[in-house]
């Protein structure tokens, strides 16, 4: 079968809520993919910043297969030895050993888990910021601040304030005795891969342990190393109250976090929420394997120092506005609104991307890939903007 008879098989048997893809990927390794048809593609978005150390790496397969022989599934009535020491291991990551896990499946999942954690301070009102995104899930659809999104979808929750991402006098005068907690993404990913002011998360912190409300840092774009930190607020120096993490967690499997900090960790208390695969065995394994191989690699230094290498060699391309972001989460932010254009003609050469906005592409390749790979990117990008120009 080829793509176009899996594009047909996708349009009779999957709901419309995607668009039809035009490829269907069969095989990978490393960076590198491959279509129905046999063309290979070097993978520069990485699941959108979910396959960390890249496609089938060996100690992914190794820890997964190894753990599927021996246990599949524990319900949450049960403890099993890979969830606790998984939980050890992002307790340590946070510099917090007062810290406490509750594990999930996805980025919405755990934003879902926050909201619930934030009414356990009595309060109700939640501040958000504008074009951020959280998830689709009614909760965390009403903390996304995009109206495209949430509009079809109302009423969505009441008392959900969104205000413009990096405006610190917005947030001082937004974030006030009554909230129960302020969400905001490190790096806006979706958006475009939009950075705030240096301070901003610093002020953010101390306006919300003015008020007792809760800083509630969504890191699962950010998260597991990608911007050449743990989860992506580290340069700021603060301590959030309440950490979410999903996509690269679980190294392409489905696995994700909320991660609660010194005085909330202790908010929930037995039956306040639950997830039946949080937690498996299998995902697990496959993120502690993936995590002690980063931290052996020193990968996240060599995220800072490809972002520099794609930074240096973009930035001056005709056409590019400006090249932001951090590690191996960037956006190429174009001068004009063909970043649709710009995605399939890279497409067509091989390189797959995302056009996130108009004017903007981003690439979240594993943290794995390799320079040559990065230098082929850098090469089929320029030659495509030259062509347009």
């Amino acid at each position: 079968m080829r793509n176009k008879d899996f594009a047909d098989l996708w349009t009779k048997n999957l709901m419309a809520n995607y668009a039809t893809p035009s490829i269907t990927l069969v095989k990978g390794k490393g960076s590198v993919v491959f279509d129905a048809d046999g063309n290979r593609y070097i993978d520069m978005l990485g699941g959108i910043a979910t396959n960390i150390l890249g496609h089938s790496h060996p100690v992914v397969v190794s820890a997964v297969s190894r753990q599927i022989k021996i246990l599949s599934h524990v319900s949450n009535f049960y403890a099993h030895p890979n969830v606790i020491e998984l939980a050890q291991t992002l307790i340590r990551l946070t510099g917090n050993k007062d810290s406490r896990v509750f594990f999930a499946q996805s980025g919405a999942e755990v934003n879902e888990a926050a909201i619930k954690l934030s009414r356990k301070t009595g309060r109700t009102r939640i501040v958000a910021t504008t074009s951020s995104f959280h998830g689709r899930t009614t909760g965390s659809l009403s903390l996304t601040g995009q109206s495209s999104k949430r509009t079809p979808f109302l009423p969505l929750l009441k008392n959900v304030k969104h205000i413009p991402f990096g405006d610190i006098k917005k947030a001082k005068k937004a974030i006030n005795s009554k909230t129960a907690m302020f969400i905001v993404e490190p790096i806006m990913g979706e958006a475009g891969v939009i950075v705030p002011p240096a301070d901003y998360l610093k002020e953010v912190r101390k306006y919300c342990t003015a008020h007792g409300a809760l800083l509630v840092i969504d890191a699962v774009q950010t998260g597991i190393g990608r911007t050449g930190q743990w989860f992506g607020y580290e340069y700021s120096g603060i301590q959030p109250d309440v950490i979410t993490v999903a996509k690269g967690l679980g190294a392409g499997l489905p696995l994700a976090a909320m991660i609660a900090v010194g005085k909330s960790s202790q908010l929930f208390a037995p039956g306040d929420h639950g997830s039946t695969f949080g937690g498996n065995p299998v995902t697990t394994a496959a993120s502690v394997a993936a995590i002690k191989w980063i931290e052996k690699n020193k990968i996240l230094a060599k995220c800072k120092a490809d972002f520099r290498y794609i930074h240096s060699s973009l930035k001056t391309v005709q056409g590019v506005r400006e090249v932001r972001g951090a590690g191996l989460l960037i956006g190429i932010a174009l001068e004009k609104d063909i970043s649709s254009s710009i995605a399939i003609q890279l497409q067509e050469r091989g390189i797959l991307v995302n056009a996130a906005n108009p004017n903007t592409i981003r690439i979240a390749p594993a943290l794995t890939i390799s320079k040559k790979e990065l230098a082929k990117f850098v090469e089929v990008f320029k030659e495509v903007m030259r062509d347009v120009n």
